[in-house]
């Protein structure tokens, strides 16, 4: 209770004026994996297409079907020398297989399958993830936390992916990112109004990672990831208790399903015999799990588990197990790894009159907001 109160005093301390919106740096652009290992791409803008590919002239008008074919790509079936294609609206705007994006697509052949890549700017970006990660009618202070979380961790994949084909996917395993949906609601007024303002740590963008619910104390990111990075070290958290996975749920994962995903992700499993957690977080979440299988024993970390069987059905390490017969009963509360900001939490402390400065500081202790117009160029 002490540590509690400490912490909830320290937040007090952080009821501060946000910091006035600065405009980002235009040179910012977002590669975001919208379509992976796909087997066909379509695209369409209502005023037309403009397409370029290096080795062929392709006529489009307002929708075009992109397959792999056997050398290059096909276009409505003519098939191209080109292994990838540009593809922009003439009004600005291009729809990705129903997803309406701003800025331009590069569809590219890969391994025999395609995928699309959106390179859109900073802020359209962010504007893109935030009502697609947070519900718009959150309040204020809490969509302006996601605003300055959500830009602070694609500037640090950015940075950490610039040799890779995409810096971030469009989905949970970065940020959930919907384009165009949503952006001129709340979600997208609070990105204009942190406007260029990230969390930083020693002059670098954090991993400003975030989740749903905490259902007790966030984890030190050394316990679910062993990061040892100062600003994402566990903080209580009794601010999310309205989140409908701050309660008891149950989940059922039948033992040869798990078997066959363990052995798809690379792990060494026979038939599985027993299971049992290894040991736990200081936080009181299961850190490792123990299988005992026909060709040995087997150590997975929590999140691989969790990763592994699917995070939609296993919503957080923090639970019980008993296998009863084929099954695993899971019982268990929170949802999402637990490390950086809690959405709930968030929530709560902005409806408490808490500022988005005030939050993130919270959640992220020792990062501080900066314009990134001030930060050193790379």
């Amino acid at each position: 209770m002490l540590r509690l109160a400490q912490n909830i005093a320290a937040l007090a301390l952080l009821l501060l004026p946000v910091l006035a919106p600065v405009p980002a740096r235009a040179a910012e652009t977002v590669r975001v994996a919208l379509v992976q290992n796909a087997d066909s791409v379509t695209l369409a803008a209502a005023a037309g297409l403009i397409v370029k590919a290096p080795n062929d002239d392709v006529d489009a008008n307002g929708r075009i079907t992109v397959t792999a074919g056997p050398a290059g790509l096909a276009v409505d079936g003519q098939r191209l020398r080109s292994d990838r294609i540009e593809v922009r609206g003439r009004n600005g705007d291009v729809t990705v297989n129903n997803l309406t994006v701003a800025g331009r697509v590069t569809v590219k052949r890969q391994n025999g399958k395609l995928m699309a890549i959106n390179e859109v700017g900073l802020e359209d970006y962010v504007k893109g993830v935030v009502p697609s990660e947070m519900n718009a009618s959150w309040h204020p202070e809490a969509l302006k936390a996601q605003a300055l979380a959500s830009r602070t961790y694609v500037l640090y994949k950015i940075r950490l992916n610039g040799k890779k084909d995409f810096d971030v996917a469009a989905t949970t395993k970065d940020q959930v990112y919907k384009g165009r949906a949503g952006a001129d609601g709340p979600g997208g007024r609070a990105a204009d109004e942190t406007r260029g303002q990230v969390l930083v740590f020693q002059n670098e963008p954090i991993q400003a990672v975030f989740f749903s619910t905490s259902a007790g104390p966030t984890e030190d990111a050394m316990n679910v990831w062993s990061l040892d990075l100062p600003y994402l070290k566990g903080v209580e958290c009794p601010f999310d208790m309205n989140s409908p996975y701050f309660q008891q749920w149950q989940t059922v994962v039948w033992l040869p399903l798990l078997e066959q995903r363990l052995r798809e992700e690379g792990f060494p499993v026979g038939v599985i015999a027993s299971l049992s957690p290894a040991d736990y977080t200081k936080a009181g979440r299961v850190s490792t799990v123990r299988i005992l299988h026909s060709d040995g024993e087997l150590r997975v970390k929590g999140e691989d588990l969790r990763r592994v069987v699917g995070y939609t059905l296993l919503a957080s390490t923090q639970f019980d197990f008993e296998v009863v017969g084929f099954q695993i009963q899971f019982t268990g509360r929170g949802a999402g790894h637990s490390v950086g900001m809690c959405q709930w939490g968030a929530k709560e402390l902005a409806e408490k009159g808490y500022s988005a400065e005030a939050i993130v500081r919270y959640y992220y202790p020792g990062a501080e907001i900066r314009d990134l117009s001030s930060l050193p160029r790379r």
